[in-house]
């Protein structure tokens, strides 16, 4: 019989990022991950979507525009306040701008995060068919593990 000691058993998931949307399943992926991974390093990653300033076209897609440089700033700052607020002491942060999908598997990458932990968002049909799902497309293209939450409408 081969006994285990603690010091061969594995030790699970020691650095842990969390994408932070600020939505109720962003809320919910958060509490889950500081929940169940309370020894890891957890890294709360929020990425400023840099597509706000795409303008709706008439074939019911967007047309990018360029980044108007004053609402990227406004929006970095109010984001970068709220993301203060949700902290607490020992927990990492990054704020980055740009597609929200990349950005945080490129921030897991550099980091060298274990896991990777997300909300969902409920979506119609159309939404869904037309841009997809970000927790989808993480899941995707992550060469790590990805724990998905719901937790509600945005």
């Amino acid at each position: 019989m081969t006994q285990v000691t603690s010091a061969q058993a594995p030790a699970g998931f020691q650095r842990v990022l969390v994408g932070v949307d600020f939505s109720s399943s962003s809320q919910a992926a958060l509490a889950l991950a500081r929940a169940r991974f309370p020894g890891a390093t957890l890294r709360l990653v929020h990425v400023t979507d840099a597509r706000v300033t795409a303008a709706p076209d008439l074939m019911g897609g967007v047309t990018p525009a360029l980044p108007d440089p004053t609402l990227l700033h406004t929006l970095e700052h109010a984001d970068a306040q709220r993301l203060s607020r949700d902290l607490m002491v020992g927990e990492e942060h990054e704020l980055m701008v740009g597609d929200p999908v990349t950005g945080l598997l490129d921030a897991a990458r550099a980091w060298g995060a274990d896991l990777i932990v997300v909300g969902t968002h409920a979506q119609g049909a159309i939404e869904h068919f037309f841009v997809g799902s970000t927790a989808e497309k993480i899941v995707a293209r992550s060469p790590i593990p990805v724990l998905t939450v719901r937790g509600g409408s945005r």
